[in-house]
Order: structure tokens, then sequence, then C-alpha cells
């Protein structure tokens, strides 16, 4: 038996808010748990399309679990941030918890709300950042 694929979290690579994003999971990941794919990769495609989901939609927010295995399952929007919270540990475990308590309709609906507006809030790179060589490790492309 193959050892657990870590979670790929997929992100818009030009995107400020998900750069943001990653970042912080960067910064909070301590048990080395998640690795990172800019959703304009020719590999996020290929995971996507399994799950009927497409990485052209970079306003939306993914997570793979268990990826390239027979549980893989995807996480999308609101549900993907929970995800990510969740697994993080220690406090954002319970932020987790409280965000799962709003109805998925209020959640995913503050969700598009960003995500709508994240390019004029949180701005647009001209291209995908490159990874500090200390974490390159953890970004497929």
């Amino acid at each position: 038996m193959s050892p657990p694929a870590n979670p790929i979290l997929f992100y818009d690579g030009v995107c400020g808010l998900c750069n943001r994003l990653v970042q912080f999971t960067l910064r909070h990941d301590r048990r080395d748990v998640f690795r990172f794919l800019p959703l304009q990769s020719a590999r996020a495609e290929e995971i996507l399309k399994r799950h009927s989901a497409s990485a052209a939609e970079l306003d939306s927010f993914y997570v793979v679990a268990a990826p390239g295995q027979t549980n893989e399952h995807l996480f999308a929007r609101s549900d993907a941030v929970a995800y990510v919270l969740r697994e993080l540990g220690a406090g954002w475990k319970s932020v987790a918890v409280l965000w799962k308590l709003l109805p998925r309709g209020l959640r995913d609906g503050l969700y598009n709300l960003v995500a709508r507006h994240r390019y004029q809030i949180f701005g647009r790179l001209d291209a995908c950042p490159l990874p500090d060589p200390r974490v390159r490790h953890k970004f497929l492309e």
C-alpha cells in the first residue's frame, strides 16, 4: 500500500488574493501537508477534469484530497476553504468548524462575492511568482 498523497491546493497564479492564500498556507502548514498547483497548468486541467471541474474557472478555489488514489476527492469554493483550515490544525481547526456551521449557500455566497472582486481588491500579477527555494518542493509545476 502506498502512503497517502498530499492534498493539492489549486490557485489562480496571477491573483493577488490567491497568492496571499498560498503564502498563508505555507506559513501555517507546520505538518507539511499541502502541495500547490496553479490553475493555469496542464496538470491542474488533467486532475480537475476527472471531477468534471475546469481549471479555466479561475474564480474557483479547489483542493484535491488523496490525489491519484481511489478515495480522491475534490473540495471547491467554501468547502475547500474549510478543508484547508481544518488540515492546518491548531486554532485554524476551530475556525473551520465555525465556518462550516454557516449554511453552504451563505458560505458560497460570501466566497463568490470576494471571488468576483478579488482582482480589484487584491490586484492581478503579471505572472505567477516563483516560490522561495526553501519551499519549491511543495509546488508541483
